[in-house]
């Protein structure tokens, strides 16, 4: 099943099954004119997200989330908050040795990315609604601070607990 959104200023590209998400959106540079966003050749965040999944749940209660999120633009964007009616909250962390801690945002660099995998910087979804089986998909709507804020809305797939995406 293909599904087209369009999102608060932005436009996303189709969701494919959720195996391989691909959604582009544009983050407005309220109050810059194009002018002066492309003369200094920064233009808007361009993201697209991709190879997402959610790992089946040993707990009924808590799960983690993966993915990754690309800027092809010229303008970082902060990844604030993700919902879903999946869980009552959805908290970001980042993982620096063995210590986890929550975070009030995660940067998407200008021309790069943001990896959220194991062991790194991930999404926590809280107070889970059900247990997800395996074959289920999830969605997740990410909510990016901006001039202009923009939510992006993907499917994730739930995966077995040992999968381990290829590189």
């Amino acid at each position: 099943m293909t599904t087209r959104r369009k999102v608060a200023g932005a436009v996303t590209g189709a969701v494919a099954g959720g195996a391989v998400v691909a959604l582009a959106a544009a983050v407005g540079l309220g109050g810059c004119s194009a002018t002066s966003a492309s003369a200094h050749g920064r233009g808007p965040a361009k993201l697209a997200v991709d190879g997402g999944y959610l790992p089946q749940p040993l707990l009924t209660d808590l799960a983690a989330a993966y993915l990754t999120v690309v800027n092809s633009g010229g303008t970082a964007a902060e990844l604030t908050s993700v919902t879903t009616p999946l869980a009552a909250h959805v908290t970001l962390h980042t993982t620096q040795g063995t210590t986890m801690r929550q975070v009030e945002s995660l940067t998407v660099p200008a021309g790069g990315r943001l990896t959220l995998g194991t062991g790194g910087d991930h999404l926590m979804l809280e107070n889970l609604t059900r247990r997800p089986a395996v074959g289920d998909t999830v969605p997740l709507t990410l909510h990016f601070s901006h001039a202009t804020p923009a939510t992006v809305t993907v499917t994730v797939p739930v995966r077995p607990t040992t999968y381990q995406p290829k590189d």
